[in-house]
């Protein structure tokens, strides 16, 4: 049963709240400035707790069950990050307290730098930005100031490999360049020939995330950036898939000139509806000027009696401020805690298990779903929810029928070169029981797909709402609520 909304709940007369008698003079509010009327729900106390425990109870989440969205790495978050974050020292902590009272913040931060810096084989970073997408954004503000700055306006193009996050595009040409698909080979690869075709005077850069969404490892990236780099061009890496590569490859050394982290991706940070989101931004040497401030820095070396001062800087060639004040402080809290409790065996194990498992369930899955790219994958992997031979199943069937069997879908239809595609991405922290039993449940339906497909086309049957329309749902928005006059 759907629970009401709190206003269907609501009854005249009953209080849930009882505000303390003001000890501050009383003001009337100007005439222009007070509203005859406002309707606001009334319901007790435990009304409200009841409402909203059962709400909670219809979520599902991370804390729940399995969760394979492939590109989103929804990871396990551990409590004793939530439980730093809340420390009163960091949790009270204002932007605008004088700076030598955030010493400790401002510790946490450098310190959270140096350690991008080291994993990512990057001489600089920026904590500032507030999202993978703005990281992205600051990335090709950065390659468009970097060509500007040494006289080179014409280059107007930005590579984008055809397997690429759509965000990838739209901040390309969000920063005002035109960009250009670059197709996938057979082997899922960027493809050499094609990218040779478009390594011209025009080329600003090439963004590419490897390992890429189709959870390959691109074979070629070495000769992938001497061919962009011969051009004049740089190359801009989604730093979305590392949690691939922690300990094991560092983007900077293959050659990449800046890259973004998604803090919620690769270190465990709270994702998606319980963000917000984080991008820090690392570059080579030669970008180290034109990075975002504010950054946090050393004001005054310490020594044996004396801790360091820390404090801000703005590099000289600075493409500007992206965020107020100092980036998602609570984020940092929560991947500084994360990097610092595993250490680097342990960031190593992380990208080790989650390979693993990937390539565990992938080869559980593929024996009843077709895998287009039949390699060893990274920390996820794509299938075909569909048959030649039952055309009329389709992806949108498979997933909304997992959620019968206790799961949450996959991701559905991307990248788009996969025809139907189901993107599964099983973390490093999910059990072989898990994994078995969400293999068992994809081979279960593969035979329903085939014996009762019906039961694919009505899905979900267990759920407290039944198959959306999902047309109606993009096209027809309704955001406003419903309020009782």
């Amino acid at each position: 049963m759907i629970e009401p909304t709190i206003y269907e709940l609501s009854q005249s007369g009953r209080k849930g709240v009882t505000f303390a008698k003001s000890d501050v003079p009383h003001y009337d509010l100007p005439t222009e400035l007070q509203r005859d009327s406002l309707h606001l729900p009334q319901l007790s106390e435990l009304d409200v707790t009841r409402h909203f425990t059962h709400l909670s109870q219809l979520n599902y989440s991370i804390d729940g069950g399995y969760y394979p969205l492939g590109s989103c790495t929804m990871k396990y978050n551990p409590k004793i990050n939530e439980e730093m974050a809340r420390l009163p020292g960091l949790a009270n902590a204002h932007p605008l307290q004088p700076l030598v009272t955030v010493q400790g913040e401002l510790y946490l931060m450098y310190q959270l730098q140096e350690w991008l810096q080291e994993l990512s084989g990057f001489h600089s970073v920026t904590i500032q930005p507030s999202a993978g997408a703005q990281g992205e954004l600051v990335g090709a503000m950065i390659i468009k100031k970097y060509h500007q700055v040494n006289n080179s306006p014409l280059r107007t193009k930005i590579l984008i490999p055809d397997s690429a996050h759509g965000t990838n595009p739209a901040t390309s040409s969000m920063s005002g360049f035109k960009v250009v698909a670059l197709p996938s080979d057979e082997r899922g690869n960027v493809d050499l020939e094609a990218l040779k075709a478009e390594c011209d005077e025009t080329l600003a850069g090439l963004m590419l995330t490897n390992p890429n969404t189709l959870g390959l490892f691109d074979e070629n990236v070495l000769e992938v950036i001497r061919l962009v780099h011969e051009a004049g061009g740089l190359v801009y890496g989604d730093g979305a898939n590392l949690n691939a590569l922690l300990g094991i490859v560092r983007p900077g050394d293959l050659g990449f000139d800046i890259i973004h982290f998604n803090l919620h991706k690769t270190f465990s940070t709270p994702h998606g509806g319980g963000g917000p989101g984080s991008g820090p931004v690392g570059v080579s040497e030669a970008l180290a000027e034109y990075l975002p401030s504010p950054i946090v820095t050393i004001l005054e070396e310490g020594d044996d009696e004396t801790p360091p001062f820390f404090g801000f800087y703005t590099p000289k060639l600075s493409i500007g401020r992206m965020k107020a004040f100092y980036g998602q402080f609570g984020v940092h809290i929560r991947a500084f805690t994360y990097i610092a409790m595993l250490g680097a065996s342990g960031l190593r194990d992380v990208a080790e298990k989650a390979v693993l498992n990937a390539n565990y369930l992938m080869a559980k899955v593929k024996e009843d779903y077709p895998l287009p790219y039949d390699r060893t994958c990274m920390h996820e992997f794509v299938v075909e929810g569909t048959w030649k031979d039952l055309p009329d199943i389709h992806a949108l069937d498979v997933a909304k029928r997992l959620m019968d069997y206790g799961f949450h879908p996959p991701t559905n239809y991307f990248p788009l070169i996969v025809h139907e595609a189901l993107m599964i991405e099983p973390t490093e922290t999910e059990s072989m029981q898990t994994l078995d039993a969400f293999a068992a449940a994809m081979k279960a339906i593969a035979k329903e797909a085939r014996e009762d497909p019906e039961l694919l086309h009505t899905a979900p049957h267990n759920t407290p709402i039944r198959r959306c329309d999902e047309v109606k749902a993009a096209r027809d928005l309704v955001l406003c609520c419903w309020m009782p006059k």
